[in-house]
């Protein structure tokens, strides 16, 4: 095998595997070390969620277009779950924490901002939402284009137990008032539900940091809620509006 594609090989390798991890595995024919094994765990899981975060709210995002409606969804809920994920984002992102510990958070705003815009322009009002979407760009200009000081992003990601779990408990308090999950997407929860679950894990191993560790606890049980919401009303169909 030439240098070359060794060479492209040990490069592919690394996008998992710390350099000192590489050479305990592939120098030292070390496999068994269990720092090794838990940082490539972290990574392969952060890249993992990365990949299915393009795709975990594009079923939700179907069956608002396809029923055109988005009956049963909170966009309170919607705009407190877009403001803990750009945070958190904008947070990760000039801390400079691996992408494989945050990117995920990337693409979930941009398909939640896209929920918030259906929502608003299915329910009547197409001016509110291109005012959402051009609102949104603009705070995430502030957060992430150098206006905001670190200092003050790490203040604002320390509101964001209370922003995540709001946002949940907002959608699971209009799922129990209405007595059903309307048009909420049964692959969407679950997916999320799981990724935040993950998330602690790579937290844990990649940033270290405290507050985004209890960020994504509080995710995951916010999350479970929703889950455990979906399998009570999995039956009941929602009654349709008398015009």
């Amino acid at each position: 095998m030439s240098s070359a594609v060794l060479d492209l090989l040990r490069q592919a390798i690394l996008i998992v595997v710390t350099p000192h991890c590489y050479d305990k595995y592939f120098v030292n024919f070390d496999f068994f070390d269990g720092p090794c094994f838990s940082a490539t765990l972290s990574k392969c899981l952060g890249l993992g969620i990365i990949l299915g975060s393009l795709l975990v709210k594009l079923p939700q995002i179907a069956k608002i277009h396809k029923n055109k409606s988005g009956e049963g969804i909170s966009l309170l809920s919607v705009t407190l779950d877009l403001t803990a994920i750009t945070l958190y984002a904008s947070y990760s992102f000039l801390k400079q924490f691996p992408f494989s510990a945050w990117g995920d958070a990337s693409f979930l705003g941009i398909q939640t901002v896209l929920i918030g815009v259906l929502v608003l322009h299915y329910g009547g009002s197409t001016l509110s939402a291109v005012l959402y979407l051009v609102g949104y760009l603009g705070v995430t200009f502030v957060l992430i284009g150098g206006l905001t000081p670190i200092e003050v992003l790490w203040t604002l990601q320390g509101f964001n137990i209370f922003i995540v779990v709001s946002g949940k408990l907002t959608q699971a308090l209009s799922n129990y008032r209405n007595g059903h999950t309307g048009q909420l997407s049964a692959a969407t929860l679950i997916m999320l539900f799981c990724g935040s679950l993950a998330r602690i894990f790579t937290s844990i191993q990649e940033t270290g940091d405290r507050m985004v560790i209890l960020t994504y606890i509080a995710s995951t049980a916010a999350n479970g809620v929703l889950v455990a919401q979906l399998a009570y009303y999995w039956n009941v169909v929602p009654k349709k509006k008398v015009q």
